[in-house]
């Protein structure tokens, strides 16, 4: 295991009768990071988060902290504070009393108690405020003083289940900021739960992608939007435009694949890792933003599909195009800065072979 690491999940399973949520879960974390585990409700990214912190008993595998197996160690012993999506204050306790909750379960001096808690509150931004209590405090609030509990343990992990979901919106954004921020600055190893697109690729240095209860990709927000390993991660992430293509030829890093379009086959060389073969059935992934539309229509070079405006989407910064070609595929394209110019009719679509992501069919 990498020095670095400072979570290792060899070989997870775990089942709940006939269903197994976790399959075989291999995962390395390193230290300093902020990891965001993202997929629908019921893929298994929070019954994970929870056998990380002791709540479930995993059946089959290991889970190492810090080189330490921790299978059988309860959750108080494992260093993994878990910041829940209610929070779960206690209304009776002060903030004081509620971020100094662990530390007196632990016994410690008083005079520790009143200096750690006061450094957790600062770092959230509640100094002056520990004399309140949970309904006295916005959901911001407490979800800070959630934070400022799992803090005050100077535990190597914590643990986020959804904690912003029941915020608004402009709220929500706000301490999305904040908590990363926080990560950043106290270089914590952070782990969090969401289903949020956006708040993974905004807030994550890595990303956990769970799929039926196994991960189908790990990797920076920037590959897990542009180069997805399956057509799953791909639609998941965003929007995206799938081409079915056949592998024409290849050299190197460079693949030359074929498409139909307009009732003939097209051929546009693109550059992938994957390993593909001629003859091979593939998907192209191209992101709506990745796509140029033209008025003219039968394009020349390139990538390029002819098609119509069935009808289009003002966004505000971006017109969002909803463009139907011959075959009656539907493409989705982005287009920002066009002023008053607006495209009807027939027109062609293009694509810069770099931004055009090949994946390989899943057996």
């Amino acid at each position: 295991m990498s020095s670095q690491a400072l979570l290792d999940l060899t070989n997870v399973n775990k089942v709940f009768g006939d269903n197994h949520v976790l399959k075989n879960i291999h995962l390395q974390i390193e230290r300093g990071k902020f990891i965001t585990f993202l997929g629908p409700s019921g893929c298994g990214k929070t019954t994970l988060l929870r056998s990380i912190a002791g709540f479930y008993t995993i059946d089959e595998g290991e889970i190492r902290i810090d080189g330490t197996v921790v299978n059988d160690l309860p959750p108080y012993k494992r260093g993994t504070p878990m910041v829940f999506q209610e929070y779960a204050l206690f209304p009776h306790m002060t903030v004081f009393d509620n971020v100094a909750y662990g530390l007196d379960i632990q016994k410690r001096p008083e005079a520790e108690v009143q200096q750690r808690v006061k450094e957790a509150l600062a770092k959230v931004k509640l100094t002056g405020l520990e004399e309140r209590y949970p309904h006295q405090m916005s959901g911001g609030q407490q979800q800070r003083v959630a934070m400022a509990r799992a803090l005050v343990m100077n535990s190597p992990i914590i643990l986020l289940d959804e904690p912003l979901s029941n915020l608004d919106a402009k709220l929500r954004e706000e301490v999305r900021v904040e908590l990363r921020t926080i990560q950043q600055e106290l270089g914590l190893t952070v782990i969090y739960v969401t289903h949020d697109q956006l708040e993974a690729l905004s807030m994550s240095d890595h990303i956990v992608v769970f799929n039926k209860g196994a991960i189908d990709q790990y990797g920076t927000p920037h590959e897990i939007y542009y180069k997805p390993k399956t057509t799953y991660v791909a639609d998941f992430i965003g929007t995206t435009n799938f081409v079915d293509a056949t592998v024409r030829s290849v050299s190197g890093e460079q693949v030359t694949v074929e498409y139909m379009t307009q009732g003939k086959p097209r051929a546009v060389t693109v550059t992938t890792a994957e390993s593909v073969q001629a003859g091979e059935q593939v998907a192209l992934s191209i992101r709506p933003e990745s796509i140029r539309i033209h008025a003219a229509t039968g394009l020349e070079e390139g990538f390029a599909v002819s098609g119509f405006v069935r009808s289009s989407m003002f966004l505000g910064e971006k017109e969002r195009y909803f463009i139907v070609d011959d075959n009656m595929k539907e493409w989705i394209v982005d287009a920002y800065d066009l002023g008053s110019e607006r495209f009807k009719g027939n027109v062609s679509i293009s694509a810069a072979s770099e931004k055009i992501h090949l994946i390989k069919k899943e057996q």
